[in-house]
């Protein structure tokens, strides 16, 4: 039987009614460019992630606080936790001192999405080949969460080591240099050589996968950066090195164990190699980027113008070592932070964060005064 002109008039009003509530209801809090609280966003690799971040400089003594160097002691024992959180269990390490958390207040919120060890896959879209890591879903699908909740202004990305190999060609070079008597510089190049066209493509697809989230958020080019880092020395040129080529205080004494040839060939050629072609991406992409390679100028492991903590030498951001030591027999925490920028590094690595924070374009190189701590580093062009 046909509907009488009242009862769907009536069935009109409830629509009506229906409709104007729901618009009354709050949906849940989605936020977009330029609105909702600001966000910079760290990710990719152990080189941003925090790794290392529990040391102080890097001293003999392995018992205690390590003469104040280990951060993750309680007083009775060590919670690595302390430092990296909840990451201590997965393996991620995201020191409470990584860039982005060392940055000081430049957004609301500093997120840190980076994970110790991750590759160029850790960080495209599962949609894309991505693949998930240390239990946590590809980088770029988090960011997708991280974009329609905040206003994200910045994205720093460090990725591409881990896919080249770095921890091998750090093994295979200490190795050389304890084991073999022989060098490690020419094989390890060739093998750099091999690899690194196909790494700097997929850098090229991480940063494309960034933009596809962004997009896909609703955020338009001019909305947000990325800035694309490359990675300091740890290591210093031979010249530089505090300890002789002979005997074994390279390896016993300062955790730097390799010859003056391969140590010049790292600093001076495989770490420039890396940047320059970061830098070559970044410009094929519109990303910004921020040259590292002499971040740790003057404070790597066993450099002249650094000195290891001990008793009467007291952990000092002007004149410890940035970077964590070789600590081959594990007396000292993992192997895994040996290598990386320890909480000094770190918070100088989010002094350069900052700074760069403030230059809105143009490619920028970071570097830090003698003498000082974070508060020293400053940027030039380029």
């Amino acid at each position: 039987m046909p509907s009488s002109p009242h009862r769907a008039l009536r069935g009109s009003l409830v629509l009506c009614l229906a409709a104007a509530l729901s618009a009354l209801v709050p949906s849940p809090a989605v936020a977009s460019p330029g609105s909702g609280p600001t966000a910079v966003v760290a990710m990719g690799d152990s080189y941003i992630s925090g790794e290392a971040g529990r040391w102080q400089g890097n001293s003999l003594t392995t018992s205690g606080s390590r003469n104040g160097t280990d951060r993750a002691w309680t007083g009775s024992g060590y919670d690595p936790s302390r430092v990296y959180g909840t990451t201590a269990a997965n393996g991620c390490h995201r020191s409470d001192t990584a860039e982005v958390k060392s940055a000081g207040p430049i957004a609301s919120a500093l997120v840190n999405l980076a994970c110790s060890g991750a590759t160029t896959d850790n960080v495209f879209r599962a949609a894309q080949g991505g693949v998930a890591y240390k239990g946590e879903a590809p980088q770029a699908d988090q960011l997708a969460t991280v974009a329609r909740t905040h206003d994200v202004k910045l994205i720093a990305l460090s990725i591409g080591g881990n896919d080249l190999g770095f921890a091998d060609i750090i093994t295979t070079c200490a190795t050389d240099y304890i084991v073999w008597y022989s060098y490690c510089h020419d094989d390890q190049q060739a093998e750099v050589d091999a690899k690194i066209d196909g790494v700097m493509a997929d850098v090229g697809k991480a940063i494309d996968e960034i933009r596809t989230v962004m997009t896909g958020a609703g955020y338009a080019f001019g909305d947000y950066r990325i800035v694309l880092q490359s990675y300091p020395s740890p290591i210093p040129r031979a010249a530089e090195n505090r300890y002789s080529e002979s005997g074994w205080s390279r390896t016993n004494t300062g955790g730097c164990p390799f010859w003056d040839k391969d140590s010049d060939w790292a600093r001076d050629s495989l770490v420039p190699q890396i940047a320059n072609r970061l830098k070559g991406v970044a410009a094929a992409k519109g990303a910004q980027f921020m040259d590292l390679r002499d971040m740790l100028q003057g404070r790597e492991v066993c450099a002249k113008a650094s000195k290891q903590v001990s008793a009467t030498v007291p952990a000092s951001a002007a004149t410890s070592e940035w970077a964590r030591w070789i600590d081959q027999n594990q007396t000292q925490g993992p192997l895994q932070e040996n290598m990386h920028p320890n909480a000094y590094g770190q918070a100088a690595l989010g002094r350069c964060l900052a700074l760069v924070n403030e230059r809105t374009s143009g490619n920028h190189s970071c570097r830090n005064t003698a003498g000082t701590g974070a508060s020293g580093m400053y940027l030039t062009a380029g």
